[in-house]
């Protein structure tokens, strides 16, 4: 199973595979396909059946700050994770709360560029760091999370040669997500790998399958039937002698006498 000084020493030496699973059977097919990092939503830690669907992979639980609360808050979150197995965290929380997760031993990942729980803060769902005072603050940010203690950043849609440039002066694990190359892993959602959005697919996103064609195909095949188990109903063809069980007349014939003299 990797570790965190496996994944600090192999920057520039490997390109890791990153993705966010929803289900268990998801964290399965990734395992199998050779995923080698995995968000996760932090309940699925707690289940023991991901560690036998994903035994080897590398698990960030992770939810946005405002569901967990402050520093105190993120530590009895996190604290439990990790017991359970969580091979780091993800935090979109507070310098401080990097900072004491990191003092407690936590391995701790944050969050830098597009944050989507902080974008009215960059301009909304847009790309961070394509001018000078943006690059610098993307820069700032990876800085005061290094210096907190996190050892691993997701950078989001920050322009490539930007991040080639921080991946050169930082000491940090990149998980680019449209960030580019220069990240240490590539990081994507399940439901843009497989096809199953159906809004507005990100730029960074690379379909290699149509999910939602097929889950058409089905719901379609759902709606057709039921809508044949209907009319059986209706029309009296459902149920028909093979799907009932019955007695020997004899005992129907006494439970009758029976309920007559009741």
């Amino acid at each position: 199973m990797l570790t965190v000084k496996d994944l600090l020493d192999a920057r520039g030496k490997h390109q890791f595979a990153m993705l966010r699973v929803e289900t268990l059977e998801e964290a399965e097919a990734a395992a199998k396909a050779g995923v080698e990092l995995l968000s996760i939503p932090p309940a699925m830690i707690h289940d023991r059946r991901f560690r036998e669907a994903a035994p080897d992979c590398f698990a960030f639980p992770g939810d946005n700050f405002y569901e967990i609360g402050g520093t105190e808050d993120f530590l009895r979150w996190a604290m439990p994770l990790y017991k359970a197995g969580a091979d780091g965290v993800y935090c979109s929380g507070s310098l401080r709360t990097v900072r004491e997760l990191a003092d407690h031993g936590i391995p701790v990942c944050g969050h830098v560029g597009l944050i989507p729980s902080k974008r009215t803060w960059t301009g909304g769902f847009k790309a961070v760091g394509k001018t000078l005072d943006m690059a610098q603050l993307v820069w700032r940010q990876v800085k005061a999370l290094e210096e907190a203690g996190a050892f691993a950043v997701e950078i989001e849609v920050v322009p490539h040669s930007i991040t080639q440039a921080i991946a050169e002066k930082t000491g940090l694990f990149l998980i680019s997500m449209g960030a580019g190359a220069a990240g240490h892993a590539q990081y994507l959602f399940t439901d843009d790998v497989l096809g199953q959005n159906r809004g507005k697919v990100p730029r960074h996103a690379k379909r290699y399958a149509d999910f939602a064609s097929e889950l058409d195909r089905l719901q379609a095949l759902r709606v057709e039937a039921m809508g044949r188990f209907v009319r059986d109903v209706h029309e009296g063809d459902y149920p028909a002698p093979q799907y009932l069980v019955d007695c020997e007349a004899q005992v129907v014939e006494q439970f009758r006498d029976w309920l007559d003299g009741q």
